[in-house]
């Protein structure tokens, strides 16, 4: 079972496996650890990664980038609107008001939708892993910004399963940075003991992500979380571009803004030179050739003048780290270390402002663009029951709160309650006990959607179908069950409708209901109480609790008052439909996407073997003729390399006019008519070259076994035990393999070099085995040994019992005592 760990950023992703005892992270074909977040689309085929980015340029309308921030987001989200502007390529607005993106894909216009695009980068991240760990890769654990929203989540989960992968858990990234710093830690206080207080920054291509985690051994809790989407390393290269922009356009009267290519070409220069201005603090130069309307353009920026520009952005980068330190409840002096991962943590004045906050120098012990990745990956490994890995527990956070809003008869028909407040332990779940008389909806939202970074506060609207009174008319019993599951996701996970039942031979009693914990205020009609419960001994605690059994029957119990006698009643739990109105691929159009993408990774496969088999056409001719010139001129008459180099030469010409655009039957035929006569040549100059080292070798061998036949002859004792009959046979084999030899060798010397050789090296292996099989097992049997005496013994000295035992020499000569040996362990005794 394979372990993969996958952070999809903004601009790159990274993909992290288990295996060797460890975590590393893979490359891709390219050798390069990161992959791009982009796709390109073409006329036949996609590129994606690597390849989509060099298509940036030159197809811009149709390589996509920069879309993780359209996850569940409308078209008419105000942070949509703002990006669309900024793109090269065209969004649109899909029938269900989500954002969609406009290309050209098979020569005709598609829109895909984000989960779409991010499923391909997704499948494309899978093959990579797949390669590196030659094996099918499905689980896998991928990581999402903590302030993602349900929406947000519920996209980038349908986006999993587009790429046919199975999703264990989607991680926030400070968390998993959390869990790649803790888990190989030795030296983390006892669970009884004050944790250890850790602030994680994460400063990457478009967003600011802080927490702050508390550690002990064996477990990790996120204390609080704080962020702001709107500012990362893109922001600094945005100060760059508009700076150039406005310089270029009095030094060189250029309007680049007009120029989608030039803007792009811009941008890529800008993120080099922000680059190197974190490591240089002198002037840089910016030169760029053929910038616009074949004007080459060039300028200088330092670093003091570059973060001048960019202080409205390092002064925001205060505000959430003041919130976090406030949030849990912390001072300076509490926090053990700071640690900063993310490429934009790499410019020094944003060091410098984390340093000056928190009065401590930052800590850079993890990588800082594989660090989440690899969290990932020790996530995947902890849910996988293929790797052992240490105990580690890990507590999240609900980043928002959370408030539930149903229909009662009083407070102007509305009953609401706060389930999750902000900072609240996740994965959770909490029972909700209602009193109703019919089927009920339940509103999920945000309490603070001035704090939301998403336009829309609604999670979603549940309906609680088949409710119905109790047989006596009154309200029954509905206990509802909430939870945030592991991914950050918020669902109304189940409901039972508790049934009051009649014992045998007792009449029902009805039992007062427990102290609550929580309790709105309500009439007689809906109650509601709060039973928390934790991660996962909790839920079975709560089921429990629920009045639920096997048989579906239990017995609820109070602890009655003093003077009160004790009061029992059966129930009988029935489970309830829920139906779920949130945003979310509906499940026809999900599985429609998920075979699309199988027919368009079918469509790149067939494409790829396509190019490959026209690749190999177009090096097979590039290479016969060099050494039609070179190692093979000399062995094919001057008539047949003419032609052959004319036959070339019409190929190459083919590739580039007609047979640029082939089935891959073409080309492979095209390749086997050069082959049958490219090979014959190929044939001949190896066997040139390998046909005397084959003959030295056969001589070798009839040489050691004519010096074998002499020494037999000799009388030489060493093969005095071999019979007659196989010595002839061996003499027979050899006379018969010189005899070959010679004739071969003969034969050939009289052919050119430029006709097919007579014998073939395969034809002489073939013969030096055949006289090896004859003559390997009669010289190699080994000779007998002499038979052993029979032992001597005599019964009256009692020696037979001492293990003495008498044995002749390999002559047969000497006396008894002479040949008297010893065994081990017995002591030796004269014998008369």
């Amino acid at each position: 079972m394979s372990v993969v760990g996958i952070d999809v950023g903004f601009q790159n992703c990274y993909i992290a496996v288990a295996r060797s005892g460890g975590i590393e992270t893979v490359v891709n074909e390219y050798s390069d650890r990161c992959t791009p977040a982009c796709v390109s689309l073409a006329s036949n085929n996609r590129m994606i990664g690597n390849a989509a980015k060099s298509q940036m340029i030159t197809n811009f309308k149709n390589t996509v980038h920069g879309f993780k921030k359209f996850h569940g987001r409308a078209f008419d989200d105000p942070v949509v609107q703002v990006e669309k502007p900024k793109l090269p390529y065209s969004l649109c607005k899909l029938s269900d008001g989500n954002t969609g993106v406009k290309v050209r894909y098979l020569d005709e216009d598609k829109v895909f939708t984000v989960e779409q695009i991010t499923g391909m980068l997704l499948n494309k991240l899978k093959e990579t892993s797949e390669n590196a760990l030659k094996k099918p890769v499905v689980d896998c654990v991928i990581s999402v910004p903590s302030f993602f929203t349900d929406a947000e989540r519920r996209s980038v989960f349908d986006a999993t399963q587009i790429a046919g992968l199975n999703c264990l858990r989607l991680i926030n990234d400070t968390t998993a940075v959390a869990l790649a710093y803790g888990i190989y830690k030795q030296d983390l206080p006892l669970p009884e003991e004050r944790p250890r207080n850790v602030v994680f920054v994460d400063m990457g291509h478009s967003s600011f992500q802080i927490s702050i985690t508390a550690f002990n051994k064996g477990k990790l809790k996120v204390l609080a979380t704080a962020f702001d989407p709107y500012i990362g390393g893109r922001s600094f290269d945005q100060v760059l571009v508009d700076y150039f922009c406005e310089e270029f356009k009095g030094k060189y009267k250029l309007n680049v803004r007009d120029n989608p290519r030039a803007v792009l070409r811009l941008h890529q220069e800008c993120e080099k030179l922000k680059k190197l201005m974190s490591a240089n603090s002198s002037d840089l130069p910016l030169n760029i050739e053929c910038f616009m309307n074949d004007i080459d353009v060039s300028s200088k920026m330092n670093r003091g003048y570059f973060e001048d520009m960019c202080c409205q952005y390092l002064m925001r980068l205060e505000m959430p780290m003041k919130a976090v330190l406030e949030q849990s409840k912390l001072s300076r002096d509490d926090i053990y270390a700071v640690e900063v991962v993310g490429g934009a943590t790499r410019i020094p004045a944003v060091k410098e402002k984390i340093s000056k906050f928190f009065c401590k120098d930052v800590s850079t012990t993890l990588n800082a663009d594989e660090a989440v990745a690899r969290g990932c990956a020790l996530q995947c490994a902890i849910l996988s029951p293929a790797f052992k890995v240490r105990e580690f527990s890990i507590t999240d956070v609900v980043p928002f709160p959370i408030t539930l809003r149903w229909k009662s008869p009083t407070e102007d028909g509305l009953g609401e309650c706060q389930v999750f407040s902000k900072n609240h332990a996740a994965p959770y779940s909490k029972v909700i006990t209602f009193h109703k008389k019919e089927p009920f909806d339940l509103e999920a939202f945000y309490s603070n959607p001035q704090e939301l970074p998403y336009p829309d506060h609604r999670i979603g609207c549940f309906s609680v179908q088949n409710v119905v009174p109790q047989a006596d008319g009154d309200s029954s019993k509905v206990k509802v069950k909430v939870r945030v599951n592991v991914h950050g996701i918020f669902s109304v996970s189940s409901a039972s409708l508790i049934e009051k039942q009649k014992g045998e031979g007792d009449e029902m009693q009805i039992v007062s209901e427990p102290v609550v914990q929580n309790e709105s205020k309500a009439d007689d009609q809906t109650k509601m109480q709060m039973d928390q419960e934790g991660q996962i001994q909790g839920d079975h605690q709560n089921e429990d609790s629920s009045s639920s059994s096997k048989e579906g029957m239990a017995v609820e119990r109070q602890e009655p008052a003093a003077g009160e006698s004790k009061l029992k009643a059966k129930v009988k739990s029935i489970d309830l439909p829920i139906i779920a109105n949130v945003r979310q691929l509906d499940s026809g159009v999900l599985s429609n996407f998920v075979e699309y993408e199988h027919q368009m990774t079918v469509q790149d496969k067939l494409v790829k073997e396509r190019n490959d088999a026209k690749n190999a056409v177009e090096e097979y001719v590039y290479d016969l003729r060099d050494k039609l010139c070179g190692i093979y001129e000399q062995y094919i008459t001057e008539d047949d390399s003419n032609q052959l180099s004319m036959m070339l030469e019409d190929t190459e010409n083919w590739l580039y006019e007609d047979g640029e655009d082939q089935p891959k039957q073409v080309y492979e035929e095209k390749l086997d008519a050069l082959k049958r006569l490219g090979q014959p040549i190929q044939a001949r100059h190896r066997e040139h070259e390998d046909r005397p080292r084959a003959f030295e070798e056969f001589g070798k061998k009839l040489q050691l076994y004519m010096k074998f036949l002499d020494s037999y002859q000799q009388k030489d004792e060493r093969y005095l035990h071999l019979s007659t009959e196989e010595m002839s046979t061996v003499e027979h084999c050899v006379r018969e393999s010189m005899g070959w030899l010679n004739s071969m060798m003969n034969a050939q010397s009289k052919l050119s070099i430029t006709q097919d050789p007579v014998i073939k090296v395969a034809d002489i292996i073939a013969k030096i085995q055949e006289l090896e099989d004859v003559c390997n097992p009669v010289i190699n049997r080994p000779k007998p040994t002499v038979e052993e005496a029979p032992d001597v013994t005599d019964h009256s000295s009692g020696a037979a019992h001492n293990g003495l035992t008498t044995k002749r020499g390999a002559e047969g000569k000497g006396d008894m005592k002479g040949s008297q040996q010893t065994m081990p362990g017995t002591k030796a005794m004269e014998m008369d």
